[in-house]
């Protein structure tokens, strides 16, 4: 296939978290509001005046500072964010606000605040305590929570504005970058898809590290792009996966699984689109925060919520998409030493496999897989397992 307009873009994107949109933003005046996960719905801070960048640390190398102070048993995500802040990779931050999402994160953060890695004048951090189950009580936390600590802090350190009004202008700008990412995405579903699963990776990242309003041309630019371009008549795949599981944001992770023969066709991790790029409904009814958090609480896929539903709920989410994207398996992968989806990947495959009846590959994986010779070989023999058991007729 042709190479896709400002795929190219996307990628200088995800080279450093100070990119040129974040520049962009920030040379007009605006606040730049750093976020970890999921739980702290990012809609909330990107209110006129702010926007907010999803942290990671591209490139890592060595983590021997940040394991001096955090050990070698926590995940890598969580020490290379916090090498890369005392490397002063996070300078363009205005504040930091991330949720009790598990301990590893809150360590981080912590030796981030503690080591006074974050330069600026005025610069604050936020901890919000987040809900570990789906119901009215967790949501009447999340709204308080959010309100005090996301608004509130926002309002009182910067000025913003976080009305009714303000927040369902910024639900409506957020809907918008969505509506294009899943109008892309849905090109996944195609027998012969027109993009990649790598393509659609560098898109979904660059939105959840750049400010949406200014990224919004060029995605609007590559979907116009993608209704005429032609697929290659003998695609080099010879299976489609969908990836599910902990953080993704190495590039090189969804490359090298499509490089060894499986073309990722549906992404269920975090910083992937599914749930992450779901649009937000909202009724005249209800107060705006309020359907907010109902949505991120209920949409969230997160294996740190407990309560019976959600725990059933996600397999059965995997395998729903499975079958809508047309995969033939499924990697359920998760970050060494990520305790939350070690659990979920134990029993998720087994799950998947025994009661949807998916092939799958559990694997744990480093931060940065770069060319792991052990990743694609195993990624190699699970194509090819795929591709015997259709041989023989499913079975």
């Amino acid at each position: 296939m042709k190479d896709l307009k400002n795929i190219f873009l996307y990628e200088r994107l995800l080279d450093d978290v100070d990119n040129e949109l974040v520049r962009q933003a920030q040379a007009d005046g605006r606040k730049c509001v750093g976020n970890i996960c999921f739980q702290t719905p990012e809609v909330l801070m990107d209110l006129p005046g702010t926007f907010t960048v999803r942290l990671r640390a591209p490139r890592s190398g060595s983590f021997d500072m940040a394991t001096y102070y955090m050990t070698s048993f926590l995940c890598e995500f969580s020490r290379a964010l916090l090498e890369r802040a005392i490397e002063g990779g996070f300078e363009c931050l205005d504040c930091l606000l991330v949720p009790d999402g598990c301990t590893m994160i809150n360590r981080c953060v912590e030796n981030m605040e503690l080591l006074n890695t974050m330069p600026k004048d005025g610069f604050f951090y936020q901890y919000l305590e987040v809900p570990m189950k789906d119901d009215d009580n967790a949501l009447n936390l999340y709204v308080s929570e959010c309100r005090k600590k996301i608004l509130g802090a926002l309002t009182e350190n910067f000025g913003i504005d976080t009305s009714d009004a303000a927040l369902r202008t910024a639900v409506e700008n957020y809907n918008k970058v969505c509506r294009i990412i899943n109008e892309i995405g849905d090109y996944r579903k195609e027998d012969n898809p027109r993009i990649t699963g790598y393509e659609f990776h560098l898109i979904t990242m660059a939105s959840h590290v750049c400010p949406k309003d200014l990224l919004l041309p060029y995605l609007e630019e590559t979907l116009e792009d993608l209704k005429t371009r032609e697929p290659d008549e003998n695609p080099p795949y010879r299976a489609r996966v969908a990836v599910v599981g902990s953080e993704v944001d190495d590039i090189d992770m969804i490359k090298l699984i499509e490089d060894s023969g499986a073309l990722v066709v549906a992404d269920r991790y975090c910083y992937g689109s599914l749930p992450g790029r779901m649009e937000i409904p909202l009724n005249d009814e209800e107060d705006v925060l309020t359907q907010i958090c109902r949505h991120y609480m209920h949409t969230s896929q997160c294996p740190r919520q407990m309560n019976l539903e959600k725990v059933n709920g996600r397999k059965d989410y995997v395998a729903q998409i499975a079958k809508e994207y047309k995969a033939d398996g499924i990697i359920y992968e998760q970050m060494k030493f990520c305790d939350p989806w070690a659990y979920e990947r134990v029993t998720g495959s087994f799950d998947l496999r025994e009661k949807h009846g998916y092939p799958v590959l559990t694997i744990d994986r480093p931060y940065v897989v770069g060319s792991s010779g052990q990743l694609r070989t195993r990624v190699q023999a699970f194509v090819e397992s795929v591709e015997i058991k259709k041989l023989q007729g499913g079975k």
